[in-house]
């Protein structure tokens, strides 16, 4: 398949970058298998704690791996009818006190790639400081990282290992981030029939669709705003985030839900700016997700694009009717692969190496150059 405006060469040089992006619907069908062999453990360990209508739970990561929960945490409120919360490892780290500000049975859980991050350890460590009762999920791309061995063979941990080809070793999180968000999912309900094939289905149908992905970069673009409601406002997180780490920020990536745009940020709307929409499964949600739609394409004609629904509607959409009838946060992982092939050809248009894209390490795969400082708590308690 050719990748970037015909360009064989270019296709050879991107070999991790894309080859992460393109297995993702095989990583998914390992997930699912993964999980499915530890049905009966992961269920011993979540249902006495499940079993408490007072516990908390608190998704958790850095980067990507935050974002993952801000796709999940609106999915998981909805299947288990209970307080679900996505709150950043640097938020935690940075403010404890007012994260856990409530003492309650809480169940942690850390998105991790490779646990190395100095925020990852450190919050577990936070919440084991500052709360009572407190049990840790950690779905991790990395079993030998510094966050899975902190928490293994730990009776009040489960760590879930993601398959080892998900650790990308490309600078961008892509397989690694959908097969969390899949597992994490899979973990509090049982699979859906026939789901994985459904999203590694239109996930093929999006990569056969991958030039005219790129060919939305034709005309000067300098950002592109995503927009998304519920689930899909952390996708719309997580897919500026892969276009600013791609293009080492010559490319501005935004976010916002579609009702909240019109609050100021749509001043951001020009010639040079790409809007897209992802369209929810719900019906009335889409509602929304389709006023502003109509509404941008009055002053943005062409550039206005929406991903998701089940027809197709102009030239500028791309329907997903094969998981149209999923919930969001599942049909997530399929629709972000459209903003990691956008991503791909804007880095590559901007001349940048896309498994590297900051070669002076101003900006690393693994984060660094971050100090965490003993909180004030714990040397009280040494004292």
């Amino acid at each position: 398949m050719t990748i970037i405006h015909n360009d064989a060469e270019v296709v050879r040089e991107l070999t991790a970058t894309y080859a992460e992006i393109r297995r993702q619907p095989r990583m998914w069908h390992e997930t699912a298998a993964a999980l499915r062999a530890r049905r009966d453990e992961v269920a011993a360990f979540l249902a006495p704690r499940l079993a408490d209508p007072s516990l908390r739970i608190v998704l958790t990561g850095a980067g990507t791996s935050a974002f993952a929960g801000d796709v999940i945490a609106p999915a998981l409120r909805t299947v288990l009818a209970r307080r679900v919360d996505a709150v950043a490892t640097t938020d935690i780290v940075a403010s404890p006190e007012t994260v856990f500000a409530e003492d309650l049975p809480t169940l942690l859980i850390s998105f991790a790639r490779s646990g190395n991050s100095p925020e990852s350890a450190a919050a577990t460590e936070l919440a084991d400081r500052f709360l009572t009762d407190v049990s840790h999920v950690v779905i991790t791309c990395d079993l030998s990282g510094d966050l899975a061995r902190a928490h293994a063979d730990t009776a009040t941990s489960l760590v879930v290992g993601m398959p080892e080809e998900t650790n990308d070793s490309g600078f961008a999180m892509t397989s690694s981030f959908t097969s969390m968000v899949l597992a994490c999912l899979l973990l509090f309900e049982e699979e859906r029939d026939g789901v994985v094939d459904a999203l590694a289905d239109e996930a093929e149908r999006l990569f056969a669709l991958d030039d005219r992905i790129g060919a939305l970069l034709d005309r000067r673009i300098e950002r592109v705003v995503y927009l998304g409601a519920g689930s899909l406002t952390g996708l719309a997180r997580e897919s500026a985030l892969k276009l600013l780490e791609l293009t080492a920020g010559t490319v501005v990536g935004l976010f916002d839900s579609p009702l909240g745009f019109r609050h100021g940020p749509k001043a951001v709307v020009d010639e040079t700016t790409l809007v897209v929409v992802y369209r929810s499964a719900d019906a009335y949600t889409a509602r929304y997700d389709d006023d502003i739609v109509t509404e941008l394409q009055g002053v943005a004609p062409g550039r206005v694009v929406r991903v998701g629904g089940a027809g197709e509607g102009s030239a500028t959409d791309y329907p997903l009717p094969g998981v149209d009838g999923l919930p969001d946060a599942y049909r997530g992982l399929t629709a972000v692969v459209f903003a990691q092939l956008l991503a791909l050809h804007a880095s590559v248009k901007a001349g940048c190496t896309p498994d590297n894209p900051f070669p002076g390490g101003t900006v690393n795969r693994v984060v660094q150059g971050v100090t965490v400082y003993p909180h004030p708590r714990s040397e009280d308690a040494a004292r």
